[in-house]
């Protein structure tokens, strides 16, 4: 059995004296793990970075074997986010995060969405809106997709500005008042086929968005939380000043 293709690397664990196993998100065999030799040299380390696009190519005897990689730096990402403590931090929730997409179950469009996510994290003006929406993509890859397009109580697709904690459906201003207290905030940059710039506060109302849903759908029943690295992201971009605006 071998293959080839293209991935972004999730994780690196040390294998023997010289070897690593890498675990990637790669375009079309999903999350998938192997063998690199070699992994541990000084050639290798600056490769085996947590973010980097890198090719591959993999080879094993049989299918459900965990095989032997080989791996090429595409771009290097991780060099990228290296100086600043914000883009770092969210590097590293996303790679986190990632490794919650069941192993060689292909994702494509999510893998895309990540790269666009990638190449912006030397513009701390873009990249939070961005990750707010790829963690949004990933509830949905993870079969718990929030309905954002119409109000749940009354149909209408207009003056939408909370989401039920519960059935993850929007709801319209004059709906949700009674009931303020116990939404969660829908900022207008998520709302589908809406271009709209980000209001003061809708990066947090953002991520208290994506957050509560990762929490109640998909971590707590595994027994799991939210990476670390996820909060200090948010403590690092609530002390920015340079205003942040959606692409």
């Amino acid at each position: 059995m071998n293959w080839s293709d293209e991935g972004i690397v999730l994780s690196v664990r040390p294998h023997g004296e010289t070897a690593s196993v890498v675990e990637l998100l790669t375009r079309a065999h999903g999350r998938h793990l192997g063998l690199v030799h070699g992994g541990r040299s000084r050639k290798a380390r600056p490769v085996l970075q947590i973010g980097n696009h890198v090719a591959i190519t993999w080879k094993a005897r049989l299918a459900d074997h965990l095989g032997h990689m080989q791996v090429e730096l595409i771009r290097g990402y991780a060099a990228t986010a290296m100086d600043e403590p914000a883009a770092l931090s969210g590097l590293t929730s996303l790679t986190a995060m990632a490794r919650l997409l069941p192993e060689r179950d292909p994702h494509p469009n999510l893998y895309e969405v990540t790269l666009f996510v990638l190449a912006y994290l030397d513009d701390a003006s873009v990249w939070p809106a961005l990750l707010v929406r790829w963690e949004l993509a990933l509830i949905g890859e993870l079969g718990f997709g929030l309905d954002l397009t119409e109000c749940a109580s009354t149909g209408a697709n207009d003056g939408l500005i909370y989401v039920s904690p519960k059935s993850g459906r929007a709801v319209s201003a004059s709906a949700g008042e009674p009931y303020r207290e116990r939404l969660l905030s829908l900022p207008s940059f998520l709302l589908p086929g809406r271009k709209a710039p980000l209001a003061p506060g809708d990066i947090e109302a953002g991520f208290a968005l994506t957050g509560h849903f990762l929490e109640t759908r998909v971590l707590q029943p595994r027994g799991e939380e939210l990476p670390e690295a996820r909060a200090r992201m948010l403590t690092y971009l609530g002390r920015m000043d340079e205003p942040l605006r959606t692409t």
